[in-house]
């Protein structure tokens, strides 16, 4: 048993560094034949037009902002339990952010309380220009609703599904982009599959796909037939937009591409995982997360929320838990209270279930490496905490 379980981590094998090992050996550091390779598998792998990799997630939602026509004085929501990312994305583009609740019974944004805050930002006209739901610990959130309601009230869509890589909805690949403009994943070591650092948007949308792509250039065409002047020369190159350097590299590709193959075999031996956890709790006072109906679940976390919501039993708890060496860690503090948001007016009591939901949950530690043996420790451990401190 490893001295400290963290609640989760990369999966390296020989390959991958193999592969890694090729690129470091080869012309193309960056800007080479890797990337394009890597978007046109992930391309193949759900089912969806276009990928344009990045260096992170949060760049890629940037992107989306931006390819989007996100701006000042517009409105966009997503949900309060998520990561930063979800929210600063929008903040880049001068934009003004709200938040919708969660369902506390899978952390994901609940459709009923979107439809109640729709309805009073209709009669307000601050109905979003965007909306970004989080598919939390890898569960899709209701995307078919969520486009009913995109269609009713006119909002663009992208899917956050940083933890969702290799999940389906609908029994449709999570990144089909089939109820959403964008979609993005994340490659961060602690996800599904990892480049290292890194992030991808997919689309069916081609004039998405390429402004996605000038933007992470630094807004720079080298494709004189979309030149606005005529080139000097085969050297030219145009800057036609205000873009950044969001570029993946080549070794960063290459690892993502290795890493792809074993995508199926790291998600079920997740969900073996999830079930293992799911028998070992039955009879202790706390869950796991649900999973909805037509979800199959990545299974990024496996989030662990106790019956006893009182803020200090939750805190004996999770500080006993890292005292054993086992690395829980809350999944997520909800974004408008956190210290930079709360200058925009908001404060606690505004997104209740979020903040309810952020005291008594825990990610518990899930990846391919944690065995059966490591299970039962956790849970020994966790249900030793949970009869001292009641």
């Amino acid at each position: 048993m490893n001295n400290f379980l963290p609640y989760g981590r990369h999966n390296i094998r020989e390959k991958d560094i193999q592969k890694v090992i090729e690129v470091l050996r080869s012309d193309y550091l960056t800007q080479g034949p890797k990337v394009p390779a890597f978007e046109k598998a992930i391309s193949k792998k759900f089912n969806v037009l276009h990928a344009i990799a990045s260096n992170s997630a949060t760049s890629s939602l940037h992107l989306a902002c931006l390819a989007l026509g996100l701006k000042e004085n517009d409105y966009f929501w997503t949900s309060a339990t998520t990561f930063v990312a979800s929210a600063n994305c929008g903040l880049y583009c001068s934009a003004k952010i709200d938040f919708v609740d969660i369902n506390p019974n899978n952390g994901l944004m609940d459709i009923e309380k979107l439809k109640r805050k729709l309805k009073k930002a209709e009669i307000h006209r601050k109905i979003p220009k965007i909306l970004i739901p989080v598919h939390l610990a890898g569960s899709s959130c209701e995307m078919k609703e969520i486009y009913k309601l995109s269609e009713k009230y006119g909002f663009k869509i992208i899917e956050d599904a940083s933890h969702a890589v290799g999940g389906s909805y609908l029994n449709q690949p999570i990144g089909s982009c089939q109820f959403s403009s964008i979609c993005i994943f994340s490659f961060h070591p602690v996800k599904i599959i990892t480049t290292g650092e890194g992030g991808i948007a997919t689309t069916n949308s081609s004039l998405l796909a390429n402004k996605m792509s000038q933007l992470r250039s630094h807004g720079i065409t080298k494709d004189s037939n979309n030149f606005i002047y005529k080139p000097d020369g085969i050297w030219s190159y145009e800057q036609q937009l205000l873009g950044f350097n969001y570029r993946m590299n080549d070794i960063s590709a290459a690892l993502g591409i290795s890493q792809l193959d074993r995508l199926e075999f790291i998600i079920k031996e997740r969900n073996k995982l999830f079930n293992n956890y799911k028998e070992l709790i039955k009879d202790l006072p706390c869950s796991l997360l649900e999973i909805p109906l037509n979800v199959y679940s990545s299974l990024h976390l496996a989030i662990i929320r106790l019956n006893n919501s009182n803020p200090s039993f939750h805190s004996n708890i999770f500080n006993g838990m890292r005292s054993f060496g086992i690395g829980v860690q809350v999944h997520y503090t909800p974004v408008h209270l956190q210290p930079y948001y709360r200058q925009f007016g908001f404060k606690e009591g505004d997104f209740p279930e979020s903040e309810k939901y952020s005291k008594s949950c825990f990610s518990i530690p899930i990846y391919p490496e944690i065995t059966f043996k490591d299970q039962i420790f956790i849970i020994n451990k966790l249900e030793s905490l949970i009869y001292k401190y009641k």
